[in-house]
């Protein structure tokens, strides 16, 4: 799913303590996570929400595939140590499950994983539509045979880049790091590219994630994505 970094740049004034509130429901072709070196590998169905007040925010989100199997649940707790129109420095945390079929015997059965994680993001608005963003997850899983480990990600943005006079172009593209336990460890990039119509809350996306170096067995492939995105 195409995220876009969001840089305050209104006045320090009484609206800011106001809840404010945004939703996002998209339909994906091939399930690319907010992490892009894991998949479902077919489509799903992504719905987040936000809701903000002052410095702190809850961002939860829902992913299920199509045939109406939960993927995984987020909840995202967040907290903006430093807030200014060029910089924010952001810290979360998140309680999340994630599901996976499991064959017994002649049976399919759902399996729910529970993870804790933490992060920080520092994220630096360079012109207008155009910001650089790090972030840092700590993840932990809580059950048995879970993940264990960290995730680094440098991501480069620009976004309302007008394509005749009709239509809005996103772009951005991620560098990022996985160290997992068990040998789960790659540097991969993925780049995405958004459009859409102003004035229409439908927005079209193509995401992509290639491995440059990884030791995870079997080896990631080259993955592709495309959706449609309906913002609330």
């Amino acid at each position: 799913m195409f995220t876009t970094i969001s840089l305050a740049g209104e006045p320090q004034d009484s609206t800011r303590s106001r809840l404010k509130t945004d939703a996002t429901i998209s339909l994906n072709s091939n399930g690319i996570s907010t992490i892009p070196a894991f998949s479902l590998d077919k489509p799903a169905v992504i719905a987040s929400l936000s809701l903000k007040k002052s410095r702190f925010s809850y961002d939860p989100m829902l992913a299920y595939g199509l045939d109406r199997r939960p993927w995984f649940i987020d909840n995202w707790l967040h907290y903006k140590i430093i807030d200014r129109p060029s910089f924010e420095l952001l810290s979360g945390i998140n309680i999340s499950m994630y599901f996976s079929n499991t064959g017994i015997g002649d049976d399919i059965i759902l399996k729910g994983e529970r993870y804790f994680a933490l992060s920080a993001r520092a994220a630096w608005k360079i012109s207008e539509g155009n910001a650089i963003s790090f972030s840092y997850w700590n993840d932990r899983g809580q059950d048995r045979g879970t993940l264990k480990g960290h995730y680094l990600n440098l991501t480069g943005e620009m976004n309302d880049i007008s394509i005749g006079k009709h239509f809005l172009l996103g772009w951005n593209a991620q560098l990022f790091y996985i160290d997992y336990n068990g040998n789960n460890d790659g540097l991969f990039i993925s780049p995405s590219i958004s459009s859409s119509y102003p004035g229409l809350p439908f927005s079209i996306f193509w995401q992509a994630t290639q491995p440059i170096s990884t030791n995870i067995l079997p080896s990631p492939v080259f993955k592709w994505n495309i959706g449609i995105v309906y913002v609330l």
